[in-house]
């Protein structure tokens, strides 16, 4: 019945009904479909799952032991905006994984088994905003250009993972970024990481949870917090020579003696000669004047 009473057309019904029926086809197994969304949150799924609608904008994978991300599948979803594969079993090599959803911009790979992020990983996202790759432990490294491409990127979490190392560049050529995650790393605070620390103080970044952003090593520095380490490592790198640096002098040292040295002989062997050579010229004249 239509709201005014009267009997809905009978063609109107059987659309209506198949537009139910055909939305129930389509949506995977073991998941739950709502408009442009399917979500297949904590159904033990062993694999990316089959036959979702084309036109999703939110696909959400959360709490399932899916190990692989099959890039020929996540394509057919370009108009994919929003995709949450927390809690899986992803790892290794994502690289060009992404390379068919452009439009993607909300990523979550948090608490999975990533081992690296290089430049292929997700430069084809351009439109990033927000990437979460925290609590990855086996990920221990995230090449220098890694976001290269994602001038958009706001929020990016790298909280409590393998890394000992982030280059300064990584972060610091992302215009937009405004929040960074970098808490319960096992930070190798040395010299090479002075730049980043630096640039930590002076950006407008927010670092949440920033009490638990602090140094691993060396022994000296363990618990420190990365802001308050600054003038220590200021003072260690800047000022103090270490072992390469006296052996290096020493060999500055000796250079500037041996070439000194040489220059003196040469100096002295020149000398002699003019000497010699002026001599036998004086002799020559005396002959010529007893004659």
């Amino acid at each position: 019945m239509s709201p005014s009473g009267r009997p809905r057309p009978l063609s109107l019904m059987f659309l209506l009904g198949m537009g139910m029926a055909s939305e129930r086809i389509n949506c995977p197994s073991r998941c739950s479909c709502q408009y442009l969304e399917v979500n297949c949150t904590g159904q033990q799924l062993q694999e990316f799952p089959a036959a979702i609608p084309l036109d999703t904008r939110q696909l959400i994978l959360a709490a399932n032991n899916v190990s692989y991300l099959p890039a020929v599948e996540l394509s057919f979803l370009a108009d994919l905006v929003y995709l949450d594969c927390r809690k899986n079993l992803l790892g290794d090599d994502l690289d060009f994984t992404f390379i068919g959803v452009a439009k993607l911009v909300y990523l979550d790979l948090s608490f999975n088994n990533l081992t690296q992020v290089t430049f292929s990983t997700f430069s084809h996202l351009l439109s990033l905003v927000v990437l979460k790759i925290s609590d990855n432990p086996n990920l221990l490294a995230i090449e220098k250009d890694a976001f290269a491409n994602n001038t958009w990127l706001r929020h990016l979490d790298v909280s409590r993972t393998g890394l000992t190392f982030l280059d300064t560049s990584t972060v610091r050529d992302l215009p937009n970024l405004r929040f960074l995650g970098l808490s319960d790393n096992l930070w190798h605070c040395n010299c090479s990481f002075l730049d980043f620390i630096t640039w930590m103080t002076e950006s407008n970044v927010h670092f949440p949870d920033a009490d638990n952003i602090t140094c691993y090593t060396p022994e000296g520095l363990r618990a420190l917090k990365m802001p308050a380490v600054e003038a220590q490592l200021h003072f260690n790198c800047l000022t103090q020579l270490h072992k390469q640096d006296y052996i290096f002098l020493c060999l500055i040292g000796f250079c500037i003696f041996f070439a000194g040295t040489v220059a003196a002989w040469l100096a002295g062997v020149c000398a002699v000669i003019y000497k010699v050579h002026t001599s036998k010229g004086e002799e020559g004249e005396e002959e010529e004047e007893d004659t």
